[in-house]
């Protein structure tokens, strides 16, 4: 509280303004606020972070450790991401105002016989694709390729995550998020499914985005065995060979 004391030391001229001291008691404010900081810290409700899931790498064992960098050709995708670039070295965007990514792929063992040794593959398997989002239901783009390698393992999470939604909204047989993670991922690192091992590779051109879209890709197509790697000389040959084929307009 405010106390207001009026001075009366030393001697005085008549008629002069008599001088007040004012002294402000801060206790109880302070005591007041310590108690507002305690209801808040009582009565907040912590929000719990936001993350985003993702779908590491597994990390499965080989019995031969000399096979841990192979995989079955059958099973094997690599990418290799690329950026239109002006003369500048400026990332180039379609009307749209999206960056011109190209995601050149080919499944197995790249091949690159020239048998007439007239400068052109034989039989370049080498493929080119967009990333693009979904139509409704239907997968486009990129993202159709991986799903369809990886149909097994996407049926049976699709499978799962139905029996999720039901038992949470069941009170007596409520399944947290951290149960339906634990299964979904026993399912992607399941041996026993036929599942695809995808490199992804960058030429000097490819942007960072182009890279995050891949990995982007890779999630939701619940991918768990990825790796990313330098891109060789034969790819580059299977790059060059295809736009001698397939000239950019």
């Amino acid at each position: 509280m405010a106390q207001i004391e009026q001075s009366d030391k030393g001697k005085k001229k008549k008629g002069a303004q008599k001088k007040m001291q004012i002294h402000v008691d801060f206790t109880p404010m302070v005591d007041m606020n310590m108690l507002l900081i305690t209801f808040f810290m009582l009565c907040t409700t912590m929000i719990k972070s936001q993350t985003l899931s993702i779908a590491l790498p597994s990390n499965e064992k080989v019995e031969n450790e000399a096979q841990m960098n192979k995989a079955k050709e059958s099973e094997a995708v690599t990418l290799i991401l690329t950026t239109d670039r002006d003369e500048d070295g400026n990332v180039k965007k379609d009307e749209n105002g999206q960056p011109l990514n190209t995601v050149y792929y080919y499944f197995g063992q790249a091949k690159v016989e020239d048998a007439n040794n007239d400068g052109i593959i034989d039989e370049n398997n080498l493929k080119a694709e967009q990333f693009i989002g979904n139509e409704g239901a239907t997968q486009r783009g990129i993202r159709k390729i991986l799903h369809d390698r990886n149909t097994q393992v996407l049926d049976k999470i699709d499978a799962l995550k139905a029996q999720w939604r039901e038992k949470k909204f069941s009170p007596k047989t409520e399944v947290n998020d951290s149960i339906y993670q634990a299964k979904a991922k026993e399912i992607r690192n399941d041996s026993t499914l036929t599942r695809p091992v995808v490199v992804i590779k960058a030429t000097p051109e490819a942007s960072w985005e182009s890279l995050i879209g891949a990995l982007d890709e890779m999630q939701i197509n619940q991918i768990s065995r990825y790796q990313i790697d330098n891109i060789t000389q034969v790819d580059s040959a299977l790059i060059i060979d295809y736009l001698k084929r397939n000239p950019k307009k």
